[in-house]
């Protein structure tokens, strides 16, 4: 048996996936699909057929683009189902477990107790840039847990974790558990995606998404990266038909040479707002600490995150208050805008600077 095949639940090796037909030649009377499209209906495809259950030409796309051979890419409704989906591959309910390292992104513990798997939690050395120390990851893992989530730029402290730290983790874990790092925001780093190490690590994932960097929030659209054999179990519980009409159509006209162009352009532009952002930030007394950041916003503290909150919320506008979360007490996280939309914020930063009230 293989390093990974006796990680994954038994139930899905068992199972029998389901399979959308193949051919979509002829006149289709195989789906109870209606016949007739509404005249409402703008897509390419048409909205009362189901979609293309083996969207072949944007996941060849895809791969192309993160360089991978298209075998080792599954397409996801953003990151999020992929996080859902592997724990339903790999954690038996009240048996297995998982490593989360907070603060990071909450979706890993809310799939976690949605499958009924434990939380183990590492946080992150605060006092060391939020860096991931792997001997204390690798030390509190026990003998089922399954899954390690990295967050690589992380959310929401910004950076991004050092390579070898991940690649310890990955070693101590061979044959134990599977390491699955999100790249949500690696477009917006200067380092290059961990795609071109998955050789190397047969227990390594890696996620990424089209909602961030390529502005298709709204469509929910990513993909999972990893080994064939990985991939392959991986799409045994992916359900079908996943991906709807306007999202693949989305998806391949934003993936065509000329847009994709455009993009690059965009996201260097963000990363230099961002830069430009975090220095004005750091000349300002109300702003304690600006946290490096590695993505398209930035993390702040502040003596009083309510106060600068609820100014904000005077202003209109919306940011997020970490001040919950251990280890970011009167932290605010910033999303990069667009430079008016900057500069509004630092215009609500400035009067509370200044004294305004709070």
């Amino acid at each position: 048996m293989s390093d990974i095949l006796h990680l994954v639940r038994p139930q899905v090796l068992a199972m029998q996936p389901y399979l959308p037909p193949e051919s979509e030649e002829g006149i289709r009377l195989n789906a109870n699909e209606s016949a007739w499209r509404s005249e409402a209906d703008i897509s390419i495809r048409g909205l009362n057929r189901y979609p293309d259950p083996y969207p072949e030409t944007i996941s060849a796309r895809l791969a192309r683009m993160y360089g991978v051979d298209a075998g080792q890419l599954a397409l996801t409704r953003g990151s999020d189902e992929a996080i859902d989906l592997l724990l339903r591959l790999f954690c038996r309910e009240g048996v297995d477990s998982i490593v989360i390292c907070p603060p990071t992104f909450g979706m890993y513990r809310v799939y976690a107790q949605v499958q009924g798997a434990a939380v183990i939690e590492v946080p992150l050395e605060q006092d060391q840039g939020f860096g991931l120390d792997p001997g204390k990851l690798l030390a509190a893992c026990e003998e089922n847990t399954k899954l390690v989530f990295l967050c690589s730029p992380n959310n929401p402290t910004g950076q991004l974790l050092d390579e070898a730290a991940v690649f310890e983790v990955c070693r101590g874990l061979l044959g134990r558990a599977v390491v699955v790092v999100d790249e949500a925001y690696v477009e917006f780093a200067d380092r290059a995606s961990l795609i071109d190490s998955l050789e190397a690590w047969p227990n390594l994932v890696i996620l990424r998404t089209l909602s961030k960097a390529y502005g298709l929030a709204g469509a929910r659209l990513g993909a999972l990266i990893s080994s064939v054999e990985i991939t392959d179990l991986f799409k045994r519980v992916v359900p079908p038909y996943a991906l709807s009409t306007p999202v693949l159509e989305a998806g391949d006209a934003l993936l065509c040479p000329a847009e994709l162009q455009e993009l690059e352009q965009r996201i260097k532009q963000i990363s230099q707002l961002r830069d430009g952002m975090a220095r004005e930030l750091e000349g300002l007394k109300v702003v304690r600490k600006v946290w490096p950041s590695d993505a398209n916003f930035i993390l702040i503290s502040v003596d009083d995150a309510a106060a600068v909150d609820a100014a904000f919320a005077r202003a209109g506008i919306l940011i997020r208050n970490f001040s919950r979360e251990p280890g970011l007490e009167n932290c605010l996280r910033i999303t990069v805008g667009t430079p008016e939309q900057n500069a509004a914020v630092m215009a609500v930063l400035s009067e509370q600077n200044n004294g305004g009230a709070g």
